[in-house]
């Protein structure tokens, strides 16, 4: 299995550096809530509550 996260930069709706550094810390801490399995995914949002992207846990690459 692979952790995979993915933020669509262009997206964004404040300062990239910020809003990455935020989407960062708080999947961080978050991520404990979670059971990582194949399968699981949940949606990323910058500070204004708009999609950016997700992290999802899925197969490894054959």
């Amino acid at each position: 299995m692979q952790f995979s996260l993915t933020v669509d930069m262009d997206a964004l709706t404040g300062e990239p550096e910020a809003e990455l550094s935020r989407i960062l810390r708080y999947w961080a801490g978050n991520l404990k809530h979670y059971e990582l399995v194949e399968g699981t995914h949940e949606t990323l949002s910058d500070s204004a509550y708009v999609p950016v992207g997700q992290w999802r846990i899925e197969p490894s690459p054959a």
